[in-house]
Parts: structure tokens; sequence; C-alpha cells
């Protein structure tokens, strides 16, 4: 790899994996205590434990690539945005505490999301639930789950043909419009419709343990990059509304609606 990033990318992968444990550290540190939670200026909410996760993250990062931008949620919350190009840039997207809202309901099921963006694609990630003690890495030579995070186990994952009984469609567990889902899935044939929170609807389809999930709804790009990551490293993809291909980078990092998916499962595209 060039552009400041480590020729080593095992390398790269083995630091990327320890600074997303150790920003999970912290997170359930917070989460055992009575944490106090904020609201930003878009309303949503952020505790410390979100803030706590950044400053372990963005160090770790700028020591593993001293020369690699990086987009953060809670920096960008602040107005630091560095300025990135979809065709030129490798950055770093980082949400340091994905799914705020399970955190505070305390399900389990956050998320530190750290993806590595090349030319508006991620090529590398990991998505990891220190609660459920899963984590997720997406890179070059495929994807993996690591569970248990004393004994671990590590599984190579993939997504699933597409099932003849019906396939699991998954939806945010905190937002969603199940009028505008019922429209868009028309006739395809549903077994599950299972709710989850965080980058985990993403990394669901990637060990082949549900099939689909468009999002009808306001995402921004550090909310999926490092699920895309492990998503596509699994054989799946992320793509705009009208089959266009999913590109990060963008001025307001804001996403469009999309489709996550196992390149089985067919749907119809809105133009």
């Amino acid at each position: 790899m060039t552009n400041g990033l480590p020729a080593n990318a095992h390398a790269l992968e083995n630091g990327l994996i320890e600074i997303a444990r150790k920003a999970g550290a912290a997170i359930m540190e917070i989460y055992k205590t009575d944490f106090e939670v904020r609201s930003k200026d878009d309303a949503s909410p952020v505790t410390e434990a979100d803030e706590a996760a950044e400053a372990i993250i963005l160090p770790g990062l700028h020591a593993l690539t001293p020369d690699v931008k990086i987009v953060s949620e809670e920096s960008a919350a602040a107005g630091d945005i560095p300025d990135v190009s979809t065709e030129t840039d490798f950055f770093w997207l980082v949400d340091p505490l994905d799914g705020t809202k399970e955190f505070i309901k305390r399900n389990g099921e956050f998320t530190v999301n750290i993806a590595l963006i090349a030319k508006g694609v991620p090529v590398m990630g990991v998505v990891y639930a220190p609660a459920l003690e899963k984590l997720y890495f997406g890179g070059p030579d495929g994807a993996k789950l690591i569970e248990n995070d004393t004994d671990p186990k590590t599984t190579t994952i993939t997504v699933r043909p597409m099932p003849d009984n019906g396939i699991v469609v998954v939806g945010s567990r905190s937002h969603g419009d199940p009028e505008a889902m019922k429209a868009f899935l028309g006739d395809l044939k549903v077994r599950e419709m299972r709710p989850a929170g965080s980058s985990l609807k993403l990394c669901l389809i990637a060990q082949g343990e549900a099939d689909l999930y468009p999002r009808l709804g306001r995402t921004m790009e550090w909310d999926i990059g490092a699920g895309h990551a492990v998503l596509a490293a699994a054989g799946g993809m992320v793509e705009n509304m009208d089959g266009r291909p999913f590109i990060y980078g963008k001025g307001d990092f804001a996403n469009p609606y999309f489709i996550a998916r196992s390149p089985s499962v067919p749907v119809t595209y809105q133009h």
C-alpha cells in the first residue's frame, strides 16, 4: 500500500483490530455506569462513551498511518472535517460508537466502526460489538468474524445464496418506515423481518444470516463505511437505490437511501 499506509497489510489489520478493541473496552467501562445523555446540534444523542472511544481511536490511527486523513463523527460534529476527495484520497472513516440509541437502551447492539476508504470505496474495515464480544473484519483477503474476547474463535464469513424458502430482511431497530419498506419489497418472498441495531445489519448479511437491508432513511457515511467494507469482503454489495455504486467522501458525508444485499437477491431499482 502507498500514500502513507504500511506496506504490510497484515500489520495494518492487526493494528486496526487492536484500536477497535481498546475503544470497545473504554465504551464498556462507561456502559456499566449511570452515564449522562446529551443532544448534539442535530438532536441526535451523544454520551461520554462516544467521546472516550474517539479519544482512543484518533491517536491510534494517527500512529498507525501518520499521513492518512481521518473523518470521525464526533470531530465532524465539532466542525473538524478534513477535505477529502472521492477520486484521489485514502482516508479513515470512523464512528466511535455506532448505535448510541442502542447503547442508551442497553441492548448490546452498538459497535465501533472504522473503515479505510480508497478513492471513494471502502477497502478495509472493522466492526466491533464489545457487549456481544463479536468483531467483524473485512479486507483484501476476505471477511471474518472473531467471537469471544477472552478465548477468540475466528470464522471466515461469506454471504449466502438466496434461500428457496424466503429471504431474511434486516432493518433498523430504532428507525424505519414500515410502509415504505413494504412497498420496496414488493413481491419478494420474505421469510423474516429482523430488527437490528447499528452496522450489525450489514454484518448479518456478510455472515449469511440475512439477505437484504434496504435503508429508506437518513444515515451518514461513518454509520455504514466499516460494515460496507465487511460486507464487500464477504461477497456482498451496497448500492444506491438506482443501482449506481455507493461512493464515500461526499462533501456533506450524508448518504442517499441505499440497498445492502447478497448479490443473489434481485431488486428493482428506483430511477
